[in-house]
């Protein structure tokens, strides 16, 4: 018997559709862009990745400053007090400048042991003096001159201040759709190489929230949120899947 006899002709048509699939999916590995997208040879659609950006200004500030002394056990007792005084006077510093009491809070003293090779015990006492505020501008021209109490022998260690955006939720809805559109933008330019049209809207998901320094590129698959500037650009990704006629 030939070889050939021993396929019957729904045989040779499923090894013809076999091939016909390895035939699309080697055409589609092909395909390089900065979009992302898969086609589904059986369903007939394309999914793509589309984004949206849009430039924003932080509305919240928050910073954080400690005052911190290292001294011996024996005088352990006097620099918690000159610790606390240290506070209050950069409590003072933030309430003169118009940052209301409210919006000030004062930790309680912490003391850690610091460990050395001699036998002398030492300690770091330390209070921390945080406040929120929505005027980022007075922040950040706080965070300039707040170096003034050190020339007054207050010893202070001093983070950036970090700045938020309040109504990031809404901003996020705002750009989905425009993410979108941009995917669908991209899907009419893959599939027009390949000779056909985009048609109706399958699906459609919103990724990841990027919030950036501006004109930054520093992106990551779990999203990320820039708080060191008061303007920031902010990023949506969409995923939206289209049929291919």
């Amino acid at each position: 018997m030939n070889w050939r006899d021993r396929f019957t002709s729904s045989d040779w048509a499923l090894i013809a559709s076999a091939g016909i699939l390895a035939v699309g999916l080697a055409v589609t590995g092909a395909i390089g862009g900065d979009a992302f997208y898969r086609v589904r040879a059986l369903s007939n659609t394309l999914s793509v990745t589309g984004s949206a950006t849009a430039t924003s200004t932080a509305d919240v500030a928050k910073w954080r400053v400690t005052v911190n002394r290292l001294t011996t056990e024996e005088s352990l007792a006097p620099t918690q007090s000159k610790v606390s005084a240290d506070s209050q006077s950069v409590v003072d510093f933030f309430s003169r400048a118009g940052i209301p009491q409210e919006k000030i809070s004062v930790s309680p003293v912490y003391v850690d042991r610091e460990y050395s090779n001699d036998n002398v015990r030492r300690y770091n006492v330390r209070q921390e003096v945080s406040i929120e505020s929505g005027d980022v501008r007075l922040v950040e021209k706080l965070s300039r001159d707040i170096t003034s109490l050190i020339s007054r022998g207050i010893l202070i260690s001093v983070q950036s201040p970090e700045y938020f955006i309040s109504n990031l939720p809404a901003i996020r809805v705002s750009l989905i759709g425009k993410a979108v559109s941009d995917a669908k933008a991209r899907a009419v330019e893959i599939a027009k190489s390949t000779g056909q049209n985009v048609g109706p809207l399958q699906s459609a998901s919103g990724g990841v929230v990027q919030v950036m320094a501006p004109n930054s590129v520093e992106v990551s698959d779990y999203g990320s949120y820039d708080t060191s500037t008061i303007d920031k650009q902010v990023m949506v990704t969409a995923r939206a899947t289209f049929l291919v006629q």
